[in-house]
């Protein structure tokens, strides 16, 4: 089995070393940078199976790569998990339509990355996610166009509402902890976030009609998008 490729774009030193030995232990080849110069430079000419992207980075920042490498053909598929050191910065991320598949707000937990990493990688190469739409158990979704139809027929979302169902939807099967959700669902709207996420999800399921099951409660974590039809 092919060894795959992951690039490590991250200026602290001591947190590159620490993903390198880790991730060089669960059998991958890590090549590293220190600055978005250097690792859009690295993207182009490695094109790895997966970028791990620091957001405040020098030269290039993190914001910058990606939308270089989603502009270039050869590396416009790439898996790309951008990390980010507060949660105002995942603000930013979301309203850029940056292209970004995941991200993990720092500090965290190895494990928990090195899962979510796996995950991205289990991809199919060849049918990669688009950065702006998602379908799937006949939800359809455009973020450009900011509409949501299920079964052929548009749904009225509030921004918060909409914003759930993107982040679930893009990654079905991944439980998001509900201050996930409260951090790619805050806009605009931030007021109704003095409410919780469980009554905007609540909100959605209604709306969801039938396929209501389908944003499913993980107990003592949050809300996942069920990748099956089955069950109640």
């Amino acid at each position: 089995m092919k060894q795959q490729t992951l690039l490590i774009v991250e200026d602290e030193r001591s947190l590159s070393e620490v993903l390198t030995y880790n991730l060089e232990k669960e059998g991958f080849r890590v090549v590293t940078a220190s600055d978005g110069q250097d690792g859009l430079r690295k993207a182009q000419s490695l094109v790895p199976d997966l970028i791990v992207l620091d957001l405040m980075l020098p030269v290039l920042d993190g914001l910058q790569v990606c939308r270089q490498l989603r502009a270039d053909s050869r590396t416009q598929h790439l898996r790309i998990l951008m990390l980010t050191a507060r949660s105002e910065e995942v603000d930013e991320i979301v309203g850029f339509n940056m292209g970004a598949d995941d991200y993990v707000t720092k500090p965290f937990k190895l494990k928990p990355l090195i899962h979510r990493i796996k995950a991205l990688l289990r991809r199919a190469p060849d049918a990669p996610a688009s950065a702006d739409r998602a379908a799937m158990h006949g939800i359809e979704i455009d973020r450009v166009h900011h509409t949501c139809r299920l079964d052929g027929q548009e749904l009225s979302l509030t921004p918060t509402e909409f914003r759930l169902l993107w982040t679930l939807i893009r990654q079905p099967g991944r439980p998001y902890s509900r201050n996930e959700l409260m951090d790619t669902s805050r806009g605009e709207d931030a007021n109704a976030l003095e409410r919780t996420i469980d009554v905007h999800v609540r909100s959605l399921r209604q709306k969801l009609g039938d396929k209501a099951d389908l944003v499913e409660t993980v107990r003592g974590i949050g809300y996942r998008f069920r990748t099956d039809l089955e069950g109640g």
